[in-house]
């Protein structure tokens, strides 16, 4: 069993067919923002995942992204 934690947002959304696999990465920015280092989703992905939780994205370019976070119950 899991409680999950929905973050949503109306951003820019992400092109998952093209950057799906890459999303998790260490150093990955989807965007064109000088400021990114694009380790916060390398970190969240695997803090959950040392909890036995998981973490799921849904997105669509121009309307918005959406992650699922899956905590254990157990833990």
């Amino acid at each position: 069993d899991y409680t999950v934690l929905k973050i949503t947002d109306n951003g820019l959304g992400i092109d998952l067919d093209k950057y799906g696999e890459k999303l998790y990465g260490m150093y990955k920015t989807f965007h064109d923002k000088p400021d990114a280092r694009g380790i916060g989703l390398y970190i969240t992905k695997n803090q959950i995942e040392a909890m036995n939780g998981k973490i799921a994205v849904e997105s669509e370019v121009g309307k918005g992204t959406t992650f699922n976070i899956y905590f254990n119950e157990k833990n």
